[in-house]
């Protein structure tokens, strides 16, 4: 028998066994990560866990100026001296600092080096509890040595009393060669091995106790990413891994912070907006990423990972998109959840078209949902074909929500003989180049899409019946690319001119 660890749990195994023997349940085609015995080695990450007896903080550190941090002789002298609304003062002790006689403006969260009476040999270890400005007998730069990443709360928690307990480097683990990401079920396990399987991440503001929505909308962003339960890297480098499915996606700047290792960020701008980056190692803030989450299970499997790997991840909370759903199966939705749903029309048989408000973690704050609901007999069920035209699917999906959404809306343009044709509004600089077009015969019921060598780029239409001419937007077959297939054709032939009409993607 052999001892191994799968996911952190011990497990005991016949000698032998392979990888296959023991995932359950696993996703096909993921990678897990393996980890061999005595292969692993410490590293620092440039950061200080420091404990005080209000709690613990964490310290990202800059510039060369904090190296006195960890000195053990340290720790005994940092009492606190003195606090008010803005900073709290832990000293004194002596230091080389050059202090200059001149305010500066600190930000909350940054640990600073100053001193008293201009004195270097009373010096302090200042952190700023608010945005303020003074002279706190800092150096010509300020003398911020280093931001709170964590624990900020512990700041506001000091009085009369406290002392810090102990200070330590932030260790994290860097793995040799001999580990390694593999979806090949046959290996044979070893003794002592580790077996990773899956990452599991907390979203931003979500807590149990409470749910704050600083980062609500592209938190949601990254619940749409990544709500197949797969993350696809893209990308890998030293500081981080990406996955660019949803990439081209503007997403809002919301809650910039130093991105820590296990941090999950969403690109805001720039060619990669809208990816989702996993962080293997302490990086400050960027201005064009929004910190959405936490991984708080499986950072091995992060350091790990190779580029086109793809690995099993999971978020709490699971996303709240109830479009496309019938009413009935909202309600269920709302009470396992614990949220309130208020529905405008409750009779009849219904579909949810839109949802207020339309982020996870507002209506799990809010604990309440306000629906708009549908006849079920005016949503019609469509099938995309992305086997055979994923450009123009996505650009589809793109202008009529249901690249967000299950449920999407298209208006009414003209209705004419057996042809149906919509005008969504197409965003500028969208190219729908040829791709799918009908040879032969355009089928019945077959959604097209004028491509770009025609004037009416972007028009939809559907065709009822079969015809060997002319495509479902009444084009020439060389302007039509052909995208899916309607499956209530019979809920399509009531639909009226200049009415909005409401779309549910069917997925096989």
């Amino acid at each position: 028998m052999i001892t191994l660890h799968l996911d952190g749990e011990r497990l005991t195994i016949a000698e032998g066994s392979t990888l296959a023997g023991i995932l359950k349940n696993h996703p096909t085609g993921c990678s897990v990560a393996i980890i061999r015995p005595a292969t692993q080695e410490q590293a620092k990450t440039g950061s200080l866990a420091i404990s005080t007896t209000a709690g613990q903080i964490t310290v990202e550190l800059s510039g060369d100026h904090a190296a006195f941090l960890e000195s053990p002789a340290l720790v005994p002298q940092l009492l606190l001296h003195w606090h008010d609304r803005y900073a709290a003062a832990f000293g004194p002790f002596p230091s080389d600092i050059h202090p200059t006689r001149k305010p500066h403006l600190y930000e909350r969260g940054d640990v600073i080096l100053g001193c008293g009476g201009y004195d270097p040999a009373r010096s302090y270890l200042l952190f700023s509890k608010s945005r303020h400005s003074a002279d706190h007998g800092a150096d010509e730069s300020g003398g911020v040595i280093g931001t709170v990443v964590s624990g900020k709360g512990v700041l506001d928690r000091w009085s009369t009393g406290d002392k810090v307990l102990k200070i330590e480097a932030v260790i994290s683990w860097a793995d040799t060669s001999r580990s390694f990401t593999t979806s090949d079920t046959a290996l044979v396990l070893e003794d002592g091995m580790q077996v990773v399987t899956r990452v599991a991440v907390v979203a931003q503001g979500f807590s149990p106790e409470k749910i704050l929505t600083e980062a609500a909308t592209s938190v949601e962003h990254m619940l749409l990413a990544l709500q197949s339960g797969r993350f696809v890297v893209d990308r890998a480098t030293s500081t981080h891994i990406t996955d660019l499915r949803r990439a081209g996606t503007e997403v809002p700047r919301e809650y910039r912070h130093p991105r820590r290792e296990g941090a999950v960020t969403v690109r805001a701008t720039g060619k990669a907006a809208g990816g989702v980056f996993i962080y293997r190692t302490d990086v400050p803030s960027s201005m064009v990423h929004s910190i959405v989450g936490q991984v708080v299970q499986g950072i091995e499997l992060v350091r790990l990972a190779q580029e086109h790997d793809v690995i099993a991840v999971s978020v709490q909370p699971e996303r709240i998109d109830l479009l496309g759903l019938p009413v009935q199966r909202a309600k269920e939705i709302a009470l396992a959840r614990g949220f309130t749903l208020v529905i405008d029309k409750d009779t009849g048989e219904r579909i949810v078209v839109s949802q207020d408000p339309g982020t996870t973690l507002e209506v799990l704050a809010g604990r309440k949902a306000t629906v708009t609901t549908a006849p079920s007999d005016k949503v019609i069920d469509i099938e995309l074909d992305d086997a055979h035209a994923p450009v123009s699917c996505g650009i589809f999906r793109s202008i009529t929500g249901l690249v967000e959404h299950d449920a999407g809306m298209l208006p009414v343009f003209m209705k004419f003989d057996d042809v149906v044709l919509f005008r969504p509004t197409i965003p500028t600089g969208i190219k729908i180049n040829p791709e799918n077009v009908p040879v032969g015969e355009a089928p019945a019921a077959g959604i097209g899409i004028t491509n770009d060598s025609r004037k009416n780029t972007g028009l939809v239409g559907v065709r009822l019946s079969a015809n060997r001419e002319f495509g479902p937007t009444s084009e020439p077959f060389e302007g039509t690319n052909m995208i899916g297939r309607v499956i209530d054709t019979e809920k399509l032939k009531k639909v009226k001119e200049r009415e909005k009409v409401y779309i549910r993607e069917v997925r096989r």
